[in-house]
C-alpha cells in the first residue's frame, strides 16, 4: 500500500461517522445458512493463503540473496584460445566496474576452460586464494566459483557452448528490487491431477531462450480438470529429484504474467498416481529478471488454453 493510501485508510478509520447508522436486523437462521461459509471451507481457504504467502516470502528471500538471480549481470560465450577479462571497455569478457580493468585471462581449449588472474587481482575459490588453473563447469554438478569483492563468476556449459556467467551482489537490480506482484491465493487453483505414465520411458524436447534444445526425461503426462475442462501438461524430472518440474505457458502470458511462461514444482505422485498441482506457486523464470539467463521454455503441448490467474504476475522488463 502506498503512503497516501495508508494515510487515507487510517484517516477514514479514525474519523467518527456523521450520524450513527441504525443497527441492522439480525439475519434469519435461513439467511445465515445461505450466506455463511462453512468453517472447514473457510479454514482451508485461510490455510492456502497462509501457506502461499509463506512460500512466496521464502522465494523472494532466495531471489534477492547474494547468490540469487537478481545479482546476474553478465554472460559471455568463450571462443577457442585466450580472452581477456576485466572492467576495461575492450575486454572480451566484461566484468563489473569494481573489478580491475585487466583482471585476468580465460583460455578455452576444446571442452576445458582455465583462468589466470592478473598480477594484483586477489581472486578466491571456496575462500582460498586462487592463483590460476582449470575451472570445473556446471555440466556435472556444482561449478567452481571465483570471487573478487562483490563479483563472482563461473563457467557454464550449454550444448557445445561454454560461457562465463557473472554475478555481482552489489547489482542495481538487487538494490532496487521491490518484490513481485502475486495473484490472490485461492484453493480453487490447488488442482488434483493424475500422472498417466508412458508405456515406455521417454524424453521431452525442451527449447531455451538461446534457440537450443535439450532432451529431458519425463515420467508421463499430468491430467487435470479446471472449470469442467480437461487439460494436460508434461512434467520433467531430473535424476534423483523428489519433485516434478513443470514449464508451462497459459493465456495470461499475453497481458498479466511473464510472456515466455512460468515454472512450477510439485511433489512426486502417490502410489495411485495422484498429485496436487498448486498453481498458486507458479513463479517467474530467471529470464524475467535478467537478459543473461538461459531459461528453458515450455515444451510442445505445455501451453494451456486457459487463464491461470494464480501465482506470480509479470515483473521487470525482460
Amino acid at each position: 500500500m502506498s503512503t497516501l493510501a495508508l494515510v487515507l485508510s487510517l484517516a477514514l478509520q479514525a474519523a467518527p461517522p456523521a450520524k450513527t447508522p441504525p443497527k441492522p436486523a439480525a439475519p434469519s437462521a435461513e439467511k445465515k445458512k445461505m450466506t455463511s461459509e462453512p468453517k472447514d471451507k473457510a479454514a482451508a481457504r485461510e490455510d492456502v493463503v497462509a501457506a502461499t504467502r509463506a512460500w512466496h516470502a521464502q522465494r523472494l528471500e532466495r531471489l534477492s540473496s547474494e547468490e540469487g538471480w537478481l545479482t546476474l549481470v553478465g554472460l559471455t560465450w568463450l571462443e577457442e584460445g585466450e580472452q581477456a577479462a576485466g572492467s576495461a571497455p575492450d575486454s572480451a569478457v566484461p566484468l563489473p566496474a569494481s573489478v580491475p580493468p585487466r583482471a585476468g585471462t580465460f583460455k578455452r581449449a576444446g571442452d576445458s576452460v582455465s583462468f589466470q588472474p592478473a598480477a594484483g587481482a586477489a581472486f578466491t575459490r571456496e575462500g582460498k586464494p586462487f592463483t590460476g588453473g582449470a575451472l570445473k563447469t556446471d555440466e556435472k554438478g556444482a561449478p567452481d566459483v571465483l570471487r573478487l569483492g562483490s563479483v563472482s563468476f563461473q563457467v557454464i556449459r550449454r550444448g557445445d557452448r561454454l560461457g562465463v556467467r557473472v554475478k555481482d551482489s552489489a547489482a542495481e537490480a538487487r538494490k532496487k528490487f521491490q518484490g513481485i506482484p502475486l495473484y490472490e491465493p485461492s484453493a480453487a487453483w490447488r488442482v488434483e491431477a493424475k500422472l498417466v505414465p508412458d508405456a515406455t520411458p521417454r524424453t521431452v524436447t525442451v527449447p531455451n531462450v538461446l534457440g537450443m534444445q535439450e532432451e529431458m526425461k519425463s515420467p508421463g503426462t499430468l491430467v487435470f480438470t479446471v472449470a469442467g475442462k480437461e487439460h494436460r501438461v508434461v512434467p520433467v524430472q531430473e535424476g534423483g529429484s523428489d519433485e516434478l518440474f513443470i514449464i508451462f505457458g497459459d493465456e495470461t502470458n499475453r497481458d498479466a504474467t511473464y510472456g515466455a511462461g512460468r515454472f512450477l514444482s510439485t511433489p512426486l505422485p502417490d502410489k495411485d498416481g495422484r498429485v496436487v498441482v498448486d498453481f498458486n506457486r507458479a513463479y517467474n523464470p530467471p529470464c524475467a529478471f535478467s537478459r543473461f539467463a538461459t531459461c528453458p521454455l515450455p515444451p510442445r503441448g505445455n501451453r494451456l488454453a486457459l487463464r491461470v490467474e494464480a501465482g506470480e504476475q509479470r515483473v521487470g522488463e525482460h
